[in-house]
Order: C-alpha cells, then structure tokens, then sequence
C-alpha cells in the first residue's frame, strides 16, 4: 500500500480509497453488481411474453378468379385471414383457436361442398355451417362473429 502525503497548499487532504472487510472496494462490489444485473436482463430473467406474429397470410379470392376456382374445385378464400406464430388463426377484427374443413353434400346437389371455418369450438357441423353460410332464413343459425366465422368455401 502506498502512502499517502499531504501539500499544506491544497484545501483538501488526499483521502485514502475506501475499503471493506477483507480489502474489497465499494467501486468493485458496485461494478460487480451491476455486471451481475446485466446478465440477468440478457440471460432472459425479465423477458415478457410476446406478442403472436403472422406466420402465414390468406388474401381473399379476387372476384375475377372466383369462376375458375369453382371450375378447378378450389378453395374461394371470402375473408382475408392470417395464421399466427402461436398456432391460433385471427381475422382482421378476431383470433379463433381452430382452423376447420368441413365436407358434406346439400340436398339434391351434384357433389360435396366445402367450408373452411375459424372458430373456437372445433364440434361444428356440416349442417350448422350450411346454414350459416347464408341459406337459412333464421338469423340464429349464423355464428356470432367471436365464436366462428366462414372464410372460404369450395
């Protein structure tokens, strides 16, 4: 330890840097501290939850190729919808929990038709969706917007 002199021409004396127990400095446990601090910000200990990102996009069938989708038998998206990074779906006003393609066949039709549905349940029928994909005249056979939408048909 070097020792420390004091010039009767300045104010102030020269003080000794401060030392705890066992010869520790405050600015050392004080860096050591702070170090210990950054890691644990890195280290992940106050990351939040993020927010779901789109993975995946399905922009409505432009109405010029609606014809040729029925003629190759392919799905017309009719509501843009997204699929997200935690496996949800979400229109542009709700997110739903589950992507479904229900099959079935209307009375007296040719062939089988197609819905692609976004919902929160996943117990919908072929016949629930028939009805509410605009052929009922009872406005309680249409899905309420938060529980299941209709965004494609073939």
């Amino acid at each position: 330890m070097s020792k420390l002199t004091w010039n009767p021409g300045t104010l102030l004396a020269p003080v000794p840097p401060r030392r705890l127990k066992g010869g520790v400095g405050v600015k050392r446990l004080v860096f050591l501290f702070l170090a210990v601090v950054c890691l644990f910000g890195l280290s992940g200990c106050s990351q939040g939850k993020t927010e779901p990102y789109i993975v995946n996009t399905f922009e409505k069938t432009p109405d010029e190729l609606v014809e040729e989708s029925v003629e190759n038998s392919k799905v017309i998206v009719t509501t843009a919808y997204y699929e997200m990074s935690d496996g949800t779906w979400k229109t542009d006003s709700h997110t739903y929990q589950y992507k479904l393609e229900i099959t079935g066949r209307l009375r007296n039709a040719a062939q089988d038709s197609t819905y692609v549905i976004l919902s929160n349940t996943d117990d919908i029928t072929f016949e629930q969706v028939w009805k509410a994909s605009g052929l009922s005249s009872n406005m309680d056979d249409y899905f309420k917007a938060e529980d299941a939408v209709i965004v494609g048909r073939a």
